[in-house]
This record gives structure tokens, C-alpha cells and sequence, in this order.
């Protein structure tokens, strides 16, 4: 039994309560680096601690303090705003901080990017250069340059993005036609080498939208792709009702726009419906160690959309499905099967081919 399940089972003395209560506070206080209390990401208030001493007929579990499942440490949850009048916009992350999010980084190295197969974004600290930030991450200076559509003119400066593959080689968006051996041609890399490292069950398991990684590629000469040459697909643009929520309302945006045209979004526990966001064929339901369990749907006007982190996938690959039909539940919970990388409940919601609707 946990001191805060001791104390709560206590009717003695609410003051005693409330000194305890203000002790582990002043401790957890005294403990933590200073923007972990800074406003939006403070660790529970004191208001809320005085009302839970206060209440103690009526406390609620401290699951409830927290948006997402708990954890060993929970940060208070964030600002809401409403979104599309059903909806919550949240204006801080809700879980708890480490030096990585999904597919966001910000300052600081840890081993465990050295060796994931994650593709991340790094925001750009003083004094960063393109060279030390490629040996910081262990790739070569053309990688960096390749992913990120730069060269050696290119300006950096604090605060930007910058893309960041897992290894040394180049990004490819696959195509309609595109095969993993026309793939490996184009970048002098081995096709076997791209299967194993993106975790496809063979030269077939490719589709409309998914990015890979090419380990060792080589950039083919500017004059020979497209202007953009890291190959970004084109945005179609889409009117603002071709999509709905793949979730039921009302929602928490728990991450921003991040990695790759992605929104993070949840209602706080695992189990709930996840819903096809516009019509279309189900491409892919599949596993990896990143995404989780994972379903691509490819919409009628060539715009995919992705759905990540599922506790359960209700749909297979090929199957024509309506828009709000229900696809598969969400999972995520650290630890749980289909999770993959991430930090709590919700689904990872990608848009490749045109703007995700849920970016604010």
C-alpha cells in the first residue's frame, strides 16, 4: 500500500491529512528540476491538494488528476480550449517529461536514440552546427543535409526542427508502383538490408505513403528527382469536412504537429473506438516496434491516413471501409501489447498527401 493510499484510507484527522499531503509536496517540490513546476507543467496544485484534504468523503482515484494512465511521476493536465466546439485543445503535454516524446527531441542525446529505428525531430539548440549534430547522432553530415532538403550553404539557427534519421543513409516515400528493389537500386543500397531495418515481412509489404529508411543510401544526383528531392509528398488540398475525428468527441490534442504530419490525440484511457477518418481501403494493419499495432488507409483522392498505437486492430489489409466506421481501439500504455513507443493512451493520427485537419 502506497502513503497516498494509506492516508486516504485515514478519517481521523483531515489536518493530519493535509500536513502530510503538504510534506510530500514540498519534497516532490524540493526534487524537481524547476520546469517541471513552471506554468502548464506543474506537478498537482495545491489548490488541488487542499481540496483533496478537504473532500475526503468524495476523492477521486489519483488516476484522475492525471490525463493518461498513471506513471511515476504525472504532470497536472494541460489548458483546454475547445476544438470545433466538441473537442479539447490541450496547450501542454500531459504526461510526463523526458528527453523524448514521440518523434520530438529536444536537447541532450541518450543512448537509446543512438539505437532505435525511430525517425525524430531535434530542435536546434545555441552553438548547434551541422557537424556536430550529425556526430551527436552518429550519421553522416550528407544524411542530415539529404533529410532535411539542405546543403553546406544552409543556416541553422536555435529553435528550428530538423529531421533526424536513426542511421546514416536517406528517406524514401513510397509511391504508387514503387518496389523495394527499384528502391534499392536508386539508392545504391541492399534490399534485404531495407526490408530488415523497417521490419516488412518482405519485398511486398510496402504501400502508398509509408516512409522509410534506407540504411546506407545515397542521395541520387538533384538533376535525376524532383526539386524537393527528398521526395515530401505533394499536399492535396481537401475540403475542411473530408475528414472527421478518429475518435469520439470530446478529445484532448496531446502532441502538436509533429513527426511525420502527425497529431497525437486521446480521451484518456485505453479501449476507446477508433474510427476511419475519411472513406476508403484499408492498406495496411500491421505491427512494428515503433507505431505499435497500425492501420493505413488509402482515401479515393490518394491522401493516406495512419492510425497508431491500437490495443486492437478491427480491420485487414485490403478491406473498403466508410468514414467513421470503426477501425480498431486505442491503446498505447507503456508496456501493453500493440503499444509500440509511447508514453500513454492515444492514438497517433498521420496525414500523408495533405494537411492534417487537427493541426491548430
Amino acid at each position: 500500500m502506497t502513503i497516498i493510499q494509506k492516508i486516504r484510507g485515514s478519517k481521523k484527522d483531515p489536518f493530519l491529512y493535509l500536513g502530510v499531503i503538504s510534506v510530500i509536496l514540498l519534497g516532490v517540490l524540493s526534487l524537481a528540476p524547476s520546469s517541471f513546476y513552471s506554468k502548464g507543467q506543474s506537478f498537482i496544485t495545491i489548490e488541488k491538494l487542499v481540496s483533496l484534504a478537504s473532500d475526503q468523503k468524495n476523492q477521486p482515484p489519483i488516476e484522475e488528476l492525471c490525463v493518461g494512465p498513471v506513471q511515476s511521476s504525472c504532470l497536472e493536465s494541460p489548458d483546454y480550449y475547445l476544438v470545433q466546439k466538441s473537442g479539447l485543445l490541450g496547450l501542454s503535454p500531459p504526461t510526463s517529461v523526458t528527453s523524448q516524446t514521440l518523434g520530438s527531441l529536444v536537447g541532450g542525446v541518450e543512448e537509446e536514440f543512438r539505437t532505435s529505428k525511430e525517425i525524430i525531430e531535434y530542435v536546434v539548440e545555441p552553438g548547434d552546427s551541422f557537424s556536430g549534430i550529425a556526430n551527436k547522432f552518429n550519421i553522416s553530415l550528407e544524411t542530415l543535409f539529404w533529410a532535411n532538403d539542405l546543403n553546406k550553404s544552409s543556416k541553422i539557427k536555435a529553435g528550428e526542427g530538423l529531421i533526424i534519421l536513426p542511421v546514416t543513409g536517406v528517406i524514401h516515400y513510397v509511391k504508387d508502383g514503387d518496389t523495394v528493389g527499384e528502391i534499392a537500386k536508386k539508392y545504391k543500397s541492399d534490399a534485404s538490408e531495407i526490408i530488415s531495418f523497417n521490419e516488412l515481412s518482405g519485398e511486398n509489404d510496402i504501400y502508398i505513403g509509408d516512409i522509410l529508411v534506407i540504411p546506407d543510401g545515397i542521395m541520387p544526383a538533384p538533376a535525376s528527382v524532383s526539386p524537393k528531392y527528398v521526395g515530401v509528398p505533394s499536399e492535396v488540398p481537401v475540403a475542411n469536412s473530408y475528414f472527421i475525428p478518429p475518435l469520439p468527441t470530446p478529445y484532448l490534442i496531446t502532441k502538436g504537429i509533429h513527426w511525420y504530419n502527425a497529431i497525437d490525440l486521446t480521451r484518456g484511457k485505453c479501449g476507446d473506438p477508433i474510427y476511419a477518418a475519411a472513406q476508403g481501403t484499408v492498406q495496411k494493419a500491421g505491427y512494428d516496434s515503433v507505431g505499435g499495432n497500425h492501420i493505413t488507409i488509402l482515401h479515393p483522392n490518394g491522401v493516406v491516413t495512419y492510425y497508431g498505437h491500437l490495443q486492437t486492430m478491427l480491420v485487414s489489409s485490403g478491406q473498403a471501409v466508410s468514414q467513421g466506421e470503426m477501425i480498431g481501439l486505442m491503446g498505447g500504455q507503456p508496456g501493453t501489447a500493440g503499444a509500440g513507443k509511447s508514453t500513454g493512451c492515444h492514438v497517433h493520427f498521420g496525414v500523408t498527401g495533405a494537411k492534417n485537419p487537427f493541426a491548430k
